[in-house]
């Protein structure tokens, strides 16, 4: 297992923690995680993109004029896709571009995330962050003694007064543990990770 200090807000070392080797000493393989942020992206698009097709344009189903005898190019109705304001022809629908990986993969490459994190020594363990009240300057305090620019801090529970002071600061997401993904760890240069948040990760991931 691997031993890792726990740290206060004020970046003083105030205990250790054993991380289990199952979660967070993993071989990182890049082509598992680029599948699974692959597909988190793929799942976040809107795909609500959309034209009016001939059947959807609003007009008179009439024949603008005889087919022979004109001269001109024989014509249908007004809704054409040749005629200005008509439908379009191959034009976007709205359609989803989310899929699913297998759930093993899925948990397989959050432990490589996090191993990838210790590896690097970008892992910090805290044993709590408390505000007082939603301050800003007091929430840059705290990363300011931990020398951190940009991160993403993972809480147990629902903390609205560091999640509303953290929301300005830009390079910095507050995350609740049961929505911890590939995708953020990978973004954040460094985690931080509430101790309380630990024992709900092993948990999710050990299950």
């Amino acid at each position: 297992m691997a031993v890792v200090d726990i740290l206060n807000s004020k970046a003083e070392k105030v205990s250790q923690i054993d991380l289990s080797d199952v979660i967070f000493n993993v071989p990182v393989k890049s082509s598992v995680l680029h599948e699974v942020v692959r597909m988190q992206l793929a799942c976040r698009r809107s795909g609500t993109a959309s034209v009016k097709h001939r059947s959807d344009v609003k007009g008179s189903g009439k024949k603008l004029f005889r087919q022979k005898g004109t001269g001109r190019a024989r014509r249908g109705n007004i809704k054409a896709p040749l005629l200005r304001g008509g439908g379009v022809v191959f034009g976007p629908d709205p359609r989803s571009y989310s899929y699913k990986v297998p759930k093993k993969v899925r948990k397989l490459a959050l432990k490589m995330a996090l191993s990838g994190k210790l590896h690097e020594n970008t892992l910090v363990v805290l044993d709590q962050i408390e505000l007082k009240q939603i301050k800003t300057r007091e929430f840059l305090k705290v990363l300011s003694a931990l020398e951190l620019k940009g991160a993403l801090i993972v809480v147990d529970k629902k903390d609205e007064n560091l999640e509303l002071s953290s929301r300005n600061v830009p390079d910095v997401k507050v995350l609740r543990s049961e929505g911890l993904n590939v995708y953020d760890i990978l973004k954040y240069r460094n985690l931080v990770l509430v101790e309380s948040s630990i024992e709900n990760i092993e948990r999710r991931l050990l299950a």
